[in-house]
């Protein structure tokens, strides 16, 4: 997680729950106009999707029971 995530967090969690709840909904709304499908990968997940693809292209393959589906 970014430093400036952890602040957010940080201060959000000081909030009462009214308005954590309607911090959660801006937040959402934010990340929802941004990314309305949810589609967008952080810097970090293209990395590692990267990194897939290439062992893919190598003949690189992972077993099922290896991969952490949770």
């Amino acid at each position: 997680m970014s430093n400036a995530a952890q602040q957010i967090a940080g201060m959000v969690d000081m909030l009462p729950e009214n308005d954590q709840r309607l911090a959660y909904e801006l937040i959402k709304k934010l990340v929802l106009a941004w990314d309305p499908d949810f589609t967008k990968v952080t810097p970090q997940e293209a990395q590692i999707l990267a990194e897939a693809e290439e062992h893919f292209k190598n003949g690189e393959y992972a077993a099922m029971e290896e991969i952490n589906w949770n």
